[in-house]
């Protein structure tokens, strides 16, 4: 069965351009109450589609990435490369769900043997579920793909991408700084693409903004094996891959 594409659907098509329209509405400022509240239920539902869907996806590294490269790019084989040796290591490979990176590291995983799924986000262009998942859900806000990308995560490795790469590395960072998330291991893969990044860090460094320690959050590497290697030790050595294993509920439809 072919994975479903929201650019073949054009009723879809439609729902995400709604669906752009509707936040740009709601960024606006204040509105009447009972536009807040409409707005407030369909985050609510977001979340609950989302928890339903990846209830039982198990322990996860999520990868990050651009959306914008393609099979010929050194990125994707290094994702493709990444996702088969985190499963191999018995995580599954959550991602975007969308091409590029994303797809990559899903297509590495699904390979090798292990699981492989997606917080796709709803966009009237560019986002579209690969054809590598088990398992995918469709979110309509960013900051509820966010959330969900960190919930079911042991760590995270982010490839070459652009403003949302970098939004998803740094909200997983202040997470972690601030201690409202477990110490998980950040990877960033690719030390020429990130050299400014690398840099930056050391000008906040040196202007006070973080604090020595703060650096130590993150591995900066070229190796697949030494990202593996980080992740194996500071993922599954602290946490280990056992969490507690949910029960389905047969009335909700789970199995």
């Amino acid at each position: 069965m072919a994975t479903p594409t929201l650019e073949s659907d054009p009723k879809s098509s439609l729902k995400a351009n709604a669906q752009a329209n509707a936040e740009t509405y709601f960024l606006e400022g204040p509105h009447a109450r009972e536009n807040e509240l409409k707005f407030l239920f369909s985050v609510v539902l977001d979340f609950f589609h989302g928890f339903r869907v990846l209830h039982f996806v198990g322990p996860c590294i999520t990868v990050f990435g651009s959306a914008r490269f393609t099979e010929e790019h050194s990125a994707y084989a290094q994702a493709r490369a990444t996702g088969a040796g985190l499963a191999r290591l018995g995580f599954t490979v959550m991602t975007g769900g969308g091409p590029g990176i994303m797809e990559a590291a899903n297509r590495g995983a699904k390979e090798a043997g292990g699981r492989s799924v997606g917080c796709n986000i709803i966009l009237p262009h560019e986002q579209n579920p690969n054809p590598y998942l088990d398992r995918w859900i469709n979110i309509k806000y960013f900051f509820v793909r966010k959330v969900l990308l960190s919930k079911y995560s042991y760590g995270f490795v982010v490839m070459p991408g652009g403003f949302g790469t970098l939004d998803e590395l740094f909200e997983a960072l202040t997470l972690i700084q601030t201690k409202k998330m477990p110490r998980f291991p950040v990877v960033v893969l690719d030390t020429v693409y990130h050299a400014n990044l690398q840099q930056h860090l050391i000008h906040m460094l040196k202007a006070r903004t973080i604090q020595p320690k703060d650096l130590d959050l993150i591995l900066f590497t070229d190796s697949v094996e030494e990202a593996l290697a980080h992740l194996e030790k500071y993922a599954i050595g602290p946490f280990g891959l056992k969490r507690r294993k949910p029960k389905p509920i047969s009335w909700l439809g789970e199995s």
